[in-house]
């Protein structure tokens, strides 16, 4: 009889230190919206590119180490699992099903507190939608790291990945192999969308410091769709490889 309680005792424990983690979570990123918001000043001059390229960096950064739990923790228990028949695919869309509450709350939890103090001509829908984009992308970046390195390596990847891919897509250069490789960047095409979510809300005399911002930036007002597009394709590209690496430590 008391072995047969063992195993419910754990998996409240697991779930109860999970939802602690989740609250902590949520809290780092209320403070990130409050510190950022209110050291960052949305310029005109650059559509308030400065103060969303911290957005980025934050915000990814945060959630990619949040999102390697998802696997990283249960490399044993899978193999196990696995072993005895469970079906991976179907393991895989459940920890993804599961970690899309966390994608459609966090970019609340964070402009909950960096729109108020920061105030931006953009809307909190149109926030909303570029974070969103952003969470689900940098979550399938975290799984691949979670799957392909060790927990200590994984970490240090996601704070480095979202710093150097930052610094490499908002570098201004006529180089055409750097052109490239900011293509690949995700940062890239968040920022745009937030810029032209922004430059979208000028009007009247305004509009000619918009069309200056968006010339000098290389941005086209209409990219904003295409933007969203791709941040949702690396991260659906980011889960196939992150699943396929899956299967492939696993018959090792």
């Amino acid at each position: 009889m008391v072995s047969d309680m063992i195993p419910p005792k754990r998996v409240c424990k697991q779930r109860l230190r999970e939802a602690k983690l989740q609250a902590v979570d949520y809290l780092i990123l209320l403070l990130a919206g409050a510190c950022l918001g209110s050291v960052t000043n949305i310029s005109d001059d650059n559509l308030g590119a400065a103060g969303y390229t911290f957005t980025i960096i934050a915000v990814s950064l945060l959630c990619k180490i949040a999102a390697l739990r998802t696997f990283s923790l249960d490399k044993l228990q899978y193999w196990r699992e696995s072993a005895s028949g469970m079906k991976s695919l179907a393991y895989f869309l459940a920890k993804d099903m599961i970690d899309h509450f966390n994608t459609a709350i966090k970019p609340v939890v964070y402009l909950s507190m960096f729109y108020f103090f920061t105030n931006p001509r953009s809307s909190f829908t149109d926030n909303y939608t570029v974070l969103l984009c952003l969470v689900y992308c940098v979550t399938g970046i975290a799984y691949v790291l979670a799957i392909f390195f060790e927990p200590g390596s994984a970490q240090l990847w996601s704070v480095l990945l979202p710093v150097v891919s930052t610094l490499v897509a908002t570098r201004n250069t006529n180089s055409v192999v750097l052109k490239n490789i900011s293509n690949l960047c995700y940062p890239k095409w968040a920022l745009q969308a937030f810029v032209i979510a922004t430059a979208e809300r000028y009007e009247g005399v305004w509009l000619i410091t918009r069309c200056g911002a968006l010339l000098k930036s290389g941005y086209n007002l209409h990219d904003w769709s295409l933007c969203l597009s791709i941040l949702i394709l690396m991260g659906v590209v980011s889960r196939i490889i992150a699943f396929f690496g899956m299967l492939i430590f696993r018959k090792k």
